[in-house]
């Protein structure tokens, strides 16, 4: 696990980075996400999950589940930067007979942990996982993203409320609160907030952070794999779409985003100017 915080925030730059190469294959995506959710996978890969690049179905490793499956051009961009996926396979992205279809499958992609798609589902595949590992005797973690978005899927509270009536401490979920989804803002799609309120009344030990904040992001990992309270533990990471490339964050609907040819190398060199600043 790494502890240095500008090294963590290298590895950020880095995933960011192949996203917006991985989404210039397209010449869209759903890039707005990677780019605001780097920083919690540069934590997670880097910082705080156990793993083995060279062996993604290793027994004891920790696991994370995407359940935002749309999200995957993020966590290919994460599995570039860990070295569970060659490089050399940055560039069939979307494409026919690749690795990495635009939407996650456990079948296609190793380091994949589950096949998203229809949301909501992640949290209580994390339930079952979390179940397995325990009556197996493993200490492994499993970790899952999902959006805020999702807390419209009754699946995702019945998980909640499984998890903490099983007192599953080997289970850190990450929401990711970015306020957008397809249909546009989430807290006006239907409104979920106290947030934090709601989830520690359904049991759960809850964190609250600026998602973009590396270190905040290092700090929250740490103290959820740390507690020793027995609850399962979530960590709500309020987050920037687009983040590091202003000409992107300040577009008013992102949620699937076209980016124009030339301004690829735009975007690119913002996310540059962004890591010398």
């Amino acid at each position: 696990m790494n502890n240095d915080i500008a090294q963590l925030a290298e590895h950020a730059y880095r995933i960011r980075r192949n996203a917006l190469l991985m989404g210039e294959v397209q010449g869209q995506g759903y890039i707005g996400q990677a780019l605001d959710i780097a920083d919690v996978l540069a934590v997670a890969y880097f910082g705080a999950m156990n793993h083995r690049p060279e062996d993604p179905e290793w027994e004891a490793r920790d696991r994370f589940l995407l359940s935002n499956g749309h999200y995957a051009i993020a966590l290919y961009a994460a599995l570039f930067e860990a070295g569970v996926l060659p490089a050399d396979e940055l560039e069939t992205y979307g494409s026919d007979d690749s690795r990495l279809p635009m939407s996650g499958m456990a079948s296609y992609t190793p380091g994949m942990e589950m096949s998203g798609g229809s949301l909501g589902q992640g949290l209580t595949i994390a339930v079952g996982r979390c179940l397995g590992l325990k009556r197996k005797g493993s200490t492994s973690f499993v970790y899952t993203l999902f959006s805020d978005g999702e807390l419209d899927e009754g699946a995702i509270w019945e998980g909640l409320m499984s998890a903490a009536h099983w007192k599953l401490d080997n289970l850190i979920a990450i929401v990711d609160v970015n306020n957008q989804q397809a249909d546009g803002p989430s807290t006006q799609i239907m409104a979920f907030e106290p947030l934090v309120d709601k989830l520690e009344a359904f049991g759960w030990h809850t964190q609250r952070i600026d998602g973009n904040d590396i270190g905040a992001v290092k700090q929250a990992f740490d103290t959820a794999r740390t507690l020793k309270d027995a609850k399962p533990r979530i960590i709500v990471c309020d987050t920037k779409m687009g983040c590091g490339v202003p000409f992107l964050e300040e577009r008013e609907k992102n949620h699937f985003i076209r980016v124009d040819p030339h301004e690829w190398k735009l975007a690119l060199d913002a996310l540059e100017q962004g890591r010398r600043a």
